[in-house]
């Protein structure tokens, strides 16, 4: 197991260095909501950070009113370090990550670009939870309803849902050995998907961009654990939320579900 975590560690690194480059925009709605994506999807979104960029000090103004967005990255900094539902999970974060032999940066990267540390996350397409773990996902592992609550219901129990997505990143892991960016690209479009275009990150514009998002936040959270490699991070002004908006969800086809392969 941790030979396992020690060669995904080093993949991904090296899968930050290779195809991570990607710039993140953004902006806060008036509700207090942080919007990201890879790409500048129309005026609102600004550029948060570069992707060859230290996730160090720039400027922006969480207070500022709806329409005077500024290029940021202490803020950037805040939501993704300093959230308090990171800190309030990252104990069962860590307990998963130890138990499947998995980095932890990366289940918190993955967290943060699928829920926003939502635990009442739920997907169009039904995932549910702060990992965003499909119900069919659950069930492949053995998740059934009991007579008090049902399969959606303990699928949303933060515990069960970070367990149950460190055990099938764990799965993609030995599936696509040494191949993060499968791993990555499998979570999000099903590793049918992957196998599908011959062992390839899928074309779908959601999952390319999702690959990159996941690599970015991960770096990130990489970055954190070591000292002089970020900012200090301050703490966040009240319950502020983040959405995650990723260009060309909407293509992405419905049958790309993930799946399981025990």
């Amino acid at each position: 197991m941790r030979k396992l975590r020690t060669s995904l560690l080093a993949a991904i690194l090296s899968l930050t260095g290779a195809i991570a480059h990607a710039d993140i925009y953004g902006y806060v709605d008036a509700d207090g909501t942080a919007h990201f994506a890879t790409e500048k999807l129309d005026g609102r979104y600004q550029l948060f950070s570069r992707g060859d960029a230290v996730f160090e000090t720039t400027q922006l103004d969480l207070s500022a009113p709806s329409g005077e967005h500024k290029p940021i990255s202490p803020a950037f900094s805040r939501y993704l370090g300093e959230h308090p539902n990171l800190k309030k999970f990252e104990p069962l974060l860590h307990q998963a990550a130890h138990e499947y032999g998995l980095p932890p940066a990366l289940l918190k990267a993955i967290m943060a670009a699928e829920s926003g540390f939502n635990p009442a996350a739920v997907s169009p397409k039904g995932a549910i939870g702060l990992m965003q773990v499909m119900p069919e996902t659950a069930e492949r592992y053995g998740l059934q309803a009991s007579a008090k609550k049902s399969l959606q219901q303990k699928l949303a129990e933060p515990k069960t849902n970070i367990r149950l997505s460190a055990r099938y990143l764990h799965d993609l892991m030995k599936m696509f050995p040494g191949k993060p960016e499968l791993v990555i690209a499998s979570y999000n479009a099903g590793e049918g998907a992957v196998q599908k275009y011959r062992n390839t990150v899928p074309p779908y514009p959601e999952t390319r961009n999702y690959v990159k998002l996941v690599a970015q936040f991960y770096r990130f959270y990489h970055a954190a654990t070591e000292p002089t490699a970020v900012a200090t991070l301050s703490s966040p002004q009240g319950s502020r939320r983040i959405r995650m908006t990723i260009p060309g969800r909407a293509a992405l086809p419905a049958a790309a579900n993930k799946t399981i392969y025990e």
